[in-house]
């Protein structure tokens, strides 16, 4: 069985990112685990709903686990030798084969450092690492563009849907983005090539992919 870790530094970043990734990944037989680096408040109080609508996102994508620690949200600078630790701690626990975490060239400067450091760990800890494009990503140039169909876009906008409490997600624009912005990296003579069914995209950047000849 595949192992997946996905970490995020907040809640709702997995699934604006790659909840269709997540959801393939479910149905086809892997483990996926879900870790954010923070609960997504600065201090305790008000984090439980977040919570609550990351675990609620989680089940209908098929997520085996989520979780949570509790670095403050907007204090990753002051806060990176115990992120560190927690991620060897998640690392440990979960030993994944495939791990995805954001692009380090990032505007949020939480999503860049979970980034940084999640690269520190994965490359010493799994064999495959790769990002996933968010909304801040800047100079991001996808190596795996992942092509999804309508039902698991429609999976993706249930799971967002959860997140009630972030009044910012905008599931016509994810949507418009998951038809276009693929195109501005793929020749239209190879989209024109695609099997009709599948017509919504998450990009993504492999980091490191080990491949073992274990058959011929």
């Amino acid at each position: 069985m595949t192992t997946v870790l996905v970490v995020g530094a907040h809640p709702d970043d997995p699934e604006i990112a790659m909840a269709m990734r997540m959801r393939w990944y479910a149905l086809n037989g892997a483990r996926v685990r879900v870790h954010c680096l923070t609960t997504g408040a600065v201090d305790p109080d008000g984090t439980a709903p977040r919570q609550e609508e990351s675990r609620a996102a989680g089940t209908i994508l098929g997520v085996d686990e989520y979780t949570f620690s509790d670095i403050p949200d907007t204090r990753f600078v002051e806060h990176r030798g115990e992120i560190n630790a927690e991620l060897f701690r998640v690392f440990r626990e979960t030993r994944p084969d495939v791990v995805y975490t954001h692009f380090p060239d990032d505007q949020h400067l939480d999503h860049s450092i979970a980034a940084q450091e999640v690269t520190t760990v994965a490359l010493r800890e799994a064999n495959d690492l790769t990002y996933f494009r968010s909304p801040y990503s800047v100079n991001f140039e996808p190596t795996n563009v992942f092509m999804g169909t309508q039902e698991l876009l429609d999976t993706k906008e249930a799971a967002l849907k959860c997140f009630a409490s972030q009044q910012q997600l905008d599931m016509e624009v994810f949507r418009k983005l998951a038809e276009v912005g693929y195109r501005q990296h793929v020749h239209h003579r190879v989209v024109e090539r695609f099997p009709p069914d599948v017509v919504y995209a998450e990009l993504f950047r492999t980091a490191r992919q080990i491949e073992f000849a274990t058959r011929y």
